[in-house]
């Protein structure tokens, strides 16, 4: 029993710092979803600054936890810091790579280079924007695969956002038999995109014969659209323009070789 009495304040102590740590832990989480929902349910507030907001306030009060279940076990605030700022340097050497994916948050934080929801390649790596952190970006791919990339990778990847503007401009390329009537032919490209509502007045639809192949005369086509619409209007030009051409006579040609045989 003295023995036992000897070490009740170590256990008391454990169990209070055990009761801070599941607390304190629980507290975060609370307070991160708090954040998150109110940033996103706010129409003034961009959505992209929830998980990062959300993951700061996350990981400062696990950090004030920590500190306060030491200084249960008789660690001194003062002490802490000291011992904090002697070893700042090797924690910052070992963890170098995660302050950098921190620094790098901050940044993309900052200049915005994407935003959740939108649509971007980073680094040949293509996806929506799920969640941005303090530590890592979300993308998911159009097959529903998560990508978790570090944001120090993102930071120092090419970005390319193809939904940063409003509008976007869709190229296609039809290709013609040479013996086929080239004005008609892009006569029935015209109507097809004028029936298309999707395609914009301004700029103006631009249809040009652009190359004169081994097996085909290329006729370029450059349309405006809704950046949304991108996607489906590429992909019904293609194939009304294919039936267009049907019905009209214009055929699209395989490549082919022509072969010349001489007599001796």
């Amino acid at each position: 029993m003295e023995q036992l009495g000897a070490y009740a304040p170590l256990l008391i102590n454990a169990a209070k710092a055990v009761v801070f740590l599941v607390v304190g832990y629980i507290v975060a989480g609370m307070v991160a979803r708090f954040i998150r929902r109110r940033v996103e349910s706010s129409e003034r507030i961009d959505k992209t600054l929830g998980g990062f907001f959300s993951s700061i306030a996350k990981y400062g009060i696990l950090a004030v936890v920590i500190i306060a279940v030491l200084q249960v076990f008789g660690f001194q605030a003062t002490s802490l810091v000291a011992v904090l700022g002697a070893a700042s340097l090797a924690i910052g050497l070992a963890l170098q790579g995660t302050l950098s994916d921190i620094a790098a948050g901050v940044m993309l934080i900052i200049f915005r280079p994407y935003r959740v929801g939108q649509y971007v390649d980073i680094g040949g790596t293509a996806g929506t924007v799920k969640d941005l952190t303090i530590f890592t970006t979300e993308l998911v791919t159009p097959d529903n695969v998560s990508i978790i990339m570090p944001n120090g990778k993102a930071w120092g990847a090419i970005i390319i956002n193809y939904s940063a503007n409003d509008t976007r401009r869709v190229d296609l390329t039809f290709g013609i038999d040479y013996g086929d009537d080239t004005d008609k032919a892009i006569s029935l490209i015209r109507s097809v995109v004028d029936a298309d509502k999707r395609v914009h007045a301004e700029p103006e639809p631009w249809i040009r014969v652009i190359n004169l192949g081994d097996s085909s005369v290329d006729l370029g086509v450059r349309l405006w659209c809704d950046a949304a619409d991108y996607w489906e209007l590429k992909f019904a030009m293609t194939r009304e323009v294919k039936i267009a051409f049907d019905n009209n006579g214009i055929s699209i040609p395989y490549p082919h070789q022509v072969q010349i045989h001489k007599n001796a």
